[in-house]
């Protein structure tokens, strides 16, 4: 489609204020014909400048800002449509008018009151209105013409623009190849109150004085960002609104909210909303959840109405979302997909997926398989040393307790694909709950106590569960923060505090009223089964989406791997991982210890389990296994003689060091140790065993012909049907799209990315950052890029160098901090180190900071520079990579689920603040 180049028209009245990130060349006044006559509105458009270069455009997007905003709204948007193109890159036209009676377009004669019950009789515009003049800026640009001959055009909004928009798509269907929005909402119940901000601009009186006569309603606008908006941006978004006479439609656009039935604008809102139920085209929607205004409850109904919509959320912005973050990279991304026909219909995808039926023909079971086939077995399957009742519960009760809990679940309105948030303690009642859900086949929403009230409120927020299942502290947490979902207690709770908390039933009564039903479960392999939210130690905590097929493939290679056979008796020191165990058939062991601090795991604590459940594998973090190792020496011997019975140890979330493996296999005698690698999108990918990690630490009995350091830490070679790539770093630390595997891979520093048939589906409700996560090959492999960093050995052992956003760009190129991290922590004066990077991009420097080792009758270092004498010690170990500083701390933060992950962010910003003078403190 070739655009005219029309003469560009910078507005007049712009000229005394700057417009930071505005081209004067994307300006132009458009005629157009509406109900009440001919009108002018300014539109940002960015023809003429493409056509300055020579370029046609691909497609164009549509896009109508909100109030009190305008054009200048969509300018970063803009920019990077020219830049993209100018790259040779897909060519996307960006069409923005000022909605009339805003912006630079013209103003409309009324009187300075809205008039709510009859907006177009007193000269504002209704939604209806705002609806026809798009028609006929379409109409006027001929990009209705364009679209019927195969020209694509893309709709995008934001605010009650948003509604525009997307009401314009639904009845405009035939003419858009997709629809995007940011925060807006189209239905409101009228049973519910409207948002507090607005509730006080459409308060009577208030209405005028607030929107109108002073620009109280633009400021508080203005001031929703975060970061908050510079003074510029500011004053650019408050240009066109200087005085009363300009700002009547900032007055009008409030008042033409539908507040109810009565209103002008209510019955074109519920045929806009009506329409987009049926809408079948593709569907981005971009979230702030920082929004007063357009709160979840919006997003959940456009969710519902647009079940195809892939959905991006960005927890740290809010309202002013274009302001906050940038969406013109994941608009550009969605938008190029769409135009090389990538972008899938989801709704349409699960109705043509195939149902595999037979689990069995890819050597997978499902989860609750053994649960069936042991019905009869009394053999213990839950052993809960944490819990008030430490009786073992035997195969026999368990399933049937799961089969009366699903059934209740069923009868009380749980249905497939209800997502469930467990607010459980892990143990009997946790696994009973969670492998009821999953055989009705709903979704299992985990968000650990490790992340926190805040975060956990952030995680359940953003899955937007339709049910709770909760003991007492968890659904008190979920009242007091105001959780979605319907609530179900564990225990039958006395009646005035059900009514407290919300609880309309338990599993309990449940489990009482339906015992001796069965329950046969129907997920497919392909079905959802759960949310898993990562531990957020490098940024908001994400939630990584498995299916039942992932689940039990990832279950099938765990028995394989480690030979943990049907009848094995697992003692879980990372609680969560508990859950498996009936899923591969061994008896679940939950130890005396606290769920948010697997620290606090002691070695009494195993000893009992061990004795309590007949333990012959153990599951701990390093951070655990080194408090056993602690408390040791207050085993009895018989305790002693307990652990004796145990065969494997089992070791992840972070590198476990040498000396802390012989000091565990010395209190294990008779144990293999084990340390799988994994993250929550894969639990296991890689493993190393502990003769092999002794060795690589003996340089006299490394492997002939290897060099004589390998940087990092070596988790191991893949595991059954896993593969392990590189993407190597480049200068700016970014990682490349290139893949190396094999031999060519060896020695080559660069991201980790794996395939493996258990790895995430995806992560939820986060359509950028998973489609960035994902490389498809030409071999038909799906890869998963890691962002941890490090490289294979000649021998296809992968070593880990630490996160890709920690690597430090030095002008000599990029470091990884696992290496030098990993010698430093070699020196007795060491308890733990981050290496990290201060200054720009591109020329850090590398600075160390240590955790001090305590020492009996030794004095601690003091926070800040470290002596002279550790700052020698730690350069030399770091060698050959230059330290410019050396920082001593007592304390180096680190993650609350695994009390390993370093928190190196945090570091660096300290580092940089007492490097520059500033005040020491601690990290």
């Amino acid at each position: 489609m070739r655009i005219p180049a029309a003469p560009a028209t910078l507005p007049a009245a712009s000229a005394a204020v700057p417009l930071p990130g505005w081209d004067p060349g994307w300006s132009r006044l458009v005629p157009i014909r509406t109900a009440d006559g001919t009108r002018t509105l300014h539109v940002l458009d960015t023809a003429a400048v493409l056509a300055e270069d020579g370029l046609e455009p691909d497609g164009t997007i549509l896009a109508v800002h909100g109030n009190p905003t305008w054009s200048y709204l969509w300018r970063s948007l803009a920019q990077a449509t020219v830049e993209q193109a100018r790259a040779g890159g897909p060519v996307w036209r960006l069409v923005a008018p000022d909605q009339l009676d805003m912006g630079f377009s013209e103003r409309l004669a009324h009187p300075v009151l809205p008039r709510p019950d009859g907006l177009d009789d007193a000269g504002y515009r209704t939604l209806g209105g705002r609806l026809t003049d798009l028609d006929a800026l379409v109409s006027a640009l001929g990009l209705d013409t364009a679209a019927r001959s195969g020209h694509p055009l893309l709709t995008l909004g934001h605010d009650w623009g948003g509604v525009v928009s997307l009401g314009w798509a639904g009845r405009n269907e035939e003419l858009v190849a997709g629809a995007m929005s940011l925060n807006t909402a189209v239905h409101h119940r009228t049973s519910a109150a409207l948002p507090a901000p607005l509730r006080a601009a459409l308060a009577g009186p208030l209405l005028p004085g607030s929107t109108v006569l002073t620009d109280a309603f633009l400021r508080v606008t203005t001031a929703l960002g975060h970061p908050p908006l510079a003074p510029e941006l500011k004053a650019a978004y408050h240009a066109p609104y200087g005085s009363a006479a300009r700002r009547g439609g900032i007055g009008g656009f409030v008042a033409d909210i539908p507040v109810g039935p009565h209103h002008a604008s209510h019955p074109e809102l519920q045929r806009a909303s009506s329409a987009l139920a049926g809408f079948g085209k593709p569907a981005l929607l971009l979230w702030g959840p920082r929004d007063p205004v357009f709160l979840d409850t919006y997003l959940a109904d456009l969710l519902q109405r647009l079940p195809q919509a892939d959905l991006h959320r960005f927890e740290t912005a809010g309202h002013l979302l274009a302001e906050d973050v940038d969406v013109a990279e994941p608009i550009l991304a969605w938008a190029g997909q769409l135009l090389r026909g990538e972008a899938r219909d989801r709704a349409a995808a699960v109705a043509e997926r195939a149902d595999r039926g037979g689990w069995d023909a890819a050597g997978n079971r499902p989860l609750w398989s053994f649960l069936d086939d042991w019905r009869g077995r009394p053999e213990p399957a839950l052993v809960d040393m944490a819990g008030p009742d430490r009786t073992p519960l035997g195969w026999d009760r368990l399933a049937a307790v799961v089969d009366a809990i699903a059934t209740g679940l069923a009868d009380h309105g749980v249905r497939p694909g209800d997502r469930i948030s467990m607010m459980v303690t892990p143990g009997r009642d946790l696994t009973a709950a969670l492998y009821a859900a999953l055989k009705i086949g709903a979704v299992v929403v985990v968000a650990d106590a490790g992340l926190g009230i805040a975060g956990m409120t952030r995680a359940v927020r953003a899955a937007r569960p339709d049910w709770v299942i909760g003991q007492v502290p968890g659904l008190a947490v979920a009242r007091s923060q105001n959780w979605p979902g319907r609530r179900l207690s564990v225990q039958t709770l006395p009646a005035p505090l059900a009514r407290a908390l919300g609880v309309q039933d338990s599993l309990y009564r449940m489990a009482l009223a339906h015992d001796g039903q069965r329950f046969t479960g129907a997920p497919a392999p392909d079905d959802p089964a759960a949310i898993l939210y990562t531990s957020g130690s490098t940024g908001p905590a994400k939630g990584v989406l498995y299916t039942h097929g992932r689940l039990a493939a990832l279950a099938g290679l765990l028995r394989d791997v480690f030979d943990v056979r049907p009848g094995s008796s697992l003692l879980a020191g990372f609680a969560p991982f508990a859950l498996l165990g009936p899923a591969i058939g061994a008896t679940s062991i939950t130890p005396d210890m606290s769920v948010t601090r697997p620290a606090s795991l002691t070695a009494t604590a195993v000893a009992e389990a061990t004795r309590a459940g007949g333990a012959t594998i153990l599951f701990a973090s390093p951070a655990a296994l080194r408090n056993v190792v602690a408390t040791a020496d207050r085993l009895t011997g018989q305790d002693r003689a307990e652990l004796g019975r145990i065969g494997l140890v089992l070791s992840a979330g972070a590198p476990v060091h040498p000396h802390l493996m012989r000091q565990v296999t010395a209190l294990l005698p008779h144990a293999q140790f084990h340390s799988p690698y994994g993250m929550t999108e894969a639990l296991l990918l890689a493993d190393i065993d502990g003769q092999t990690v002794l060795d690589l630490d003996d340089p006299e009995t490394r492997d002939t012909g290897e060099p004589a350091i390998d940087d990092g830490v070596c988790v191991g070679r893949a595991v059954g049907p896993v593969r392990l790539a590189v993407a190597p770093l480049g200068a700016d630390g970014a990682s490349a799209e290139t893949l190396l595997e094999g031999p060519e891979a060896a020695g080559v520093l660069g991201e980790v990315v794996i395939s493996a048939p258990h790895q995430k589906a995806g992560y939820d409700r986060l359509w950028r950052t998973d489609s960035r996560s994902k490389r498809d090959t030409h071999d038909g492999a799906t890869w998963h890029r890691t962002q941890d960093v490090g490289h294979l050995d000649a021998a296809g052992r992968l070593w880990i160098e630490g996160r890709l956003q920690h690597v430090v760009t030095t002008p000599e190129g990029p470091v990884a901090p696992g290496g030098p991290e990993a010698r430093i922590d070699t020196l007795p004066a060491v308890s733990r180190s981050a290496v990290v990077g201060v200054g720009p991009q591109g020329t850090q420097a590398v600075v160390a900071v240590v955790e001090a080792a305590p020492h009996p009758g030794a004095r601690m270092p003091r926070p800040g520079l470290a002596p002279t004498d550790l700052t020698d010690a730690v350069r030399r170990a770091a060698a050959p990579v230059p330290v410019a500083a050396v920082l001593v701390t007592d304390r180096v933060p680190v993650d609350i689920r695994h009390n390993s992950k370093i928190d190196r962010t945090r570091l660096a910003a300290w580092a940089e603040g007492v490097l520059s003078g500033g005040r020491v403190g601690r990290p």
